[in-house]
């Protein structure tokens, strides 16, 4: 593709997302609870980010475009955005990868809104216990770091599933992220690991992988949820749960003094605008006591709220809960 399609396309995505801003006005979330509508005076110790897994719904179920998150985002008040890589595959094998992450580029500076991480995923396994795979899904996420690098994120976030054994998991999770920290260094850009199932739930095992690799850009993403370290389906990543940390709390502590970004897991929320699962209030006083003065991320994941009402009420609720702060 040649410098003049190349431009063309990010011209024409600019100008969508110009449209799609005034255009999301019409598409407030209906639900809100007034006793968390009004943001508190008080200054807050953390910035607000969107995840985009919030909106993925919207992406794969809705078939819009993905290329509308960052105007979506600035719409809802948030300062930055955290990409998903994979709800952008249909635009990198259609328009090629370099052009979606200029055209992203260039929308989020059209929306004046703060690129902050990638979340990585389909790209192999960190962790693999095959060497060969292991070191080509290294590989696959270097254009990810350069990608970020491009869009001026601090971090991409990687998936370490690998095994569910513990003694091969130590080893492979260590090689893998060493090797990709190593590049990433050269970016300047940060390699995290989220709780995000089998053992990367478990912050023990995950707090010691982290500690052997022992590279200053190479830390965590505590996610308020995904405490499960076993499905019905050991072979599985995703599915019924057979097993769960049994303290998210004591797991989010323990993944704080590593932790370069937070997110705000939620799913459903009861009538007085409260997680049902999750005491956001405990959650950010955590984070709040490991001296975290970064980005916390909304990924509302509730199948009960529209996305939109979903985010708002995730939003909501981390205003009020920072007032309650010790």
């Amino acid at each position: 593709m040649n410098s003049i399609s190349i431009s063309k396309i990010i011209f024409t995505a600019v100008i969508f997302v110009s449209f799609s801003i005034s255009s999301c006005k019409t598409d407030r979330p209906k639900h809100s609870n007034s006793s968390v509508k009004t943001q508190t005076n008080k200054e807050l110790f953390f910035k607000l980010s969107l995840a985009q897994w919030s909106l993925h719904r919207y992406v794969k179920e809705d078939k819009k475009s993905p290329f509308h998150f960052a105007a979506q985002a600035k719409e809802m008040g948030f300062e930055g955005v955290e990409y998903v890589s994979q709800l952008y595959t249909h635009e990198i094998n259609k328009l090629g990868f370099d052009t979606v992450i200029d055209s992203l580029k260039v929308i989020s500076e059209e929306a004046a809104i703060q690129n902050i991480l990638i979340m990585v995923d389909d790209e192999g396994d960190l962790a693999d216990p095959d060497e060969n795979k292991r070191n080509q899904a290294v590989e696959n996420h270097k254009k990810w770091v350069d990608a970020a690098s491009k869009l001026g994120c601090h971090s991409i976030r990687v998936n370490t599933f690998g095994t569910n054994d513990p003694e091969i998991w130590k080893t492979t999770v260590v090689d893998g992220l060493k090797k990709l920290s190593e590049y990433a260094a050269t970016k300047n850009i940060n390699i995290l690991c989220e709780n995000h199932g089998w053992l990367s739930s478990n912050p023990v095992a995950l707090m010691a992988a982290i500690k052997a690799v022992n590279m200053k850009n190479c830390g965590t993403l505590p996610d308020f949820g995904n405490w499960c370290v076993k499905r019905s389906d050991i072979k599985e990543k995703w599915g019924d749960c057979a097993e769960v940390y049994p303290d998210k709390y004591q797991g989010t502590k323990m993944m704080m003094p590593a932790a370069m970004a937070v997110s705000a897991k939620s799913y459903n929320f009861d009538e007085g605008g409260n997680e049902t699962t999750i005491d956001f209030v405990k959650m950010l006083q955590i984070v709040k006591d490991a001296g975290y003065t970064g980005f916390v991320g909304v990924e509302y994941e509730g199948d009960l709220l529209g996305e939109k009402a979903g985010i708002e009420a995730t939003k909501n609720l981390l205003l009020l809960a920072s007032t309650k702060l010790k």
